[in-house]
């Protein structure tokens, strides 16, 4: 029997998958496509204070090995979604996680403290992708002050499990990293999409209406998969490997990289049911390893030692 639990600060994942924000809808969606309570866990679309309509289409392009958008955070509003959608995910078993999304600090905090008044939320991820409105746009996350800032903030509004979801688009992620660990985050859930375009050659103008947008998917793996690295040789709280993730392979090879959980993203709107058959594959490679739990997992790529692969190329 290998034993699949996984522990995320005060979170318990029945097994170390989840599915990602934006890509399974805020959960109740699904229900009639697979059993959600074969995953580990799902992270809500995300949730701003107010309902938000996201930017114009053309806002979804498909790229070679992924996908672009430029969806601009459109959701229901928090309200909404406590008053409309939490109620059915309440009896779900498995863990359900609120992304959090946000133009300010205080919104950050008011949407949190919101959630925090109702039933059903077991943990918080914050999305720091965002632009802040007070700062001329500057997106959070690429302001390691700010990161920590609205760590610092958040803290002392829940006793529940605090993720920050960071972006790739820095110089080293591992500052970032530190800083939220530094204020009291019980995780960190990394990457976040890359920054990507793509242009019609017949009608010369962007794909997205934005002209930039994310880029999502398997093209973006091996680039998650040194940021977990990364991270995991400089803090010990936990960290969600995100990235183009589409199979059990591609899980373990974030587990043994240091990450102590997966999110399952753009695979979904493919097979909604990848999470679940993740899952069923790590336990199946578990066996072949005779490894009796995932944690036996977790951070243990071999490397030859003396070799500092980090260092060499940043």
């Amino acid at each position: 029997m290998v034993t699949t639990e996984i522990t995320i600060g005060p979170l318990n994942l029945k097994n170390p998958v989840l599915v990602a924000s934006g890509t399974f809808g805020y959960g109740d969606e699904c229900h009639d496509l697979v059993d959600v309570n074969e995953l580990g866990g799902i992270v809500t679309k995300s949730l701003s204070l107010k309902p938000r309509e996201g930017n114009p289409p053309p806002r979804i392009a498909e790229t070679p090995g992924g996908m672009l958008n430029s969806i601009g955070l459109a959701n229901i509003g928090v309200d909404k979604f406590i008053r409309d959608k939490l109620p059915s995910l309440k009896g779900l078993r498995c863990a359900v996680v609120a992304n959090i999304a946000a133009s300010s600090v205080e919104e950050y905090c008011n949407v949190l403290t919101l959630l925090e008044t109702a039933e059903g939320v077991d943990g918080y991820e914050i999305n720091v992708s965002c632009p802040n409105v007070k700062e001329g746009g500057l997106t959070f996350g690429t302001d390691c002050r700010m990161t920590a800032e609205i760590t610092r903030r958040l803290r002392p509004l829940t006793k529940k499990a605090l993720i920050l979801k960071l972006t790739p688009n820095v110089t080293r992620i591992s500052e970032f990293a530190r800083a939220v660990a530094d204020e009291g985050a019980d995780a960190v859930s990394l990457i976040n999409t890359v920054v990507g375009m793509a242009v019609d050659i017949r009608s010369r103008k962007p794909k997205l209406s934005t002209v930039t947008g994310g880029l999502s998917g398997p093209a973006i793996r091996p680039i998650a998969l040194a940021k977990v690295y990364e991270v995991a040789l400089a803090v010990r709280i936990p960290i969600i490997g995100i990235g183009g993730i589409m199979t059990v392979e591609d899980a373990i090879e974030f587990l043994l990289v240091g990450a102590s959980a997966v999110q399952v993203g753009t695979a979904n709107f493919i097979n909604p049911s990848t999470g679940v058959s993740i899952s069923k594959g790590i336990v199946q490679y578990c066996e072949q390893q005779h490894v009796s739990s995932v944690k036996e997992l977790i951070g243990s790529m071999r490397v030859t030692k003396g070799i500092a692969p980090l260092e060499s190329w940043l």
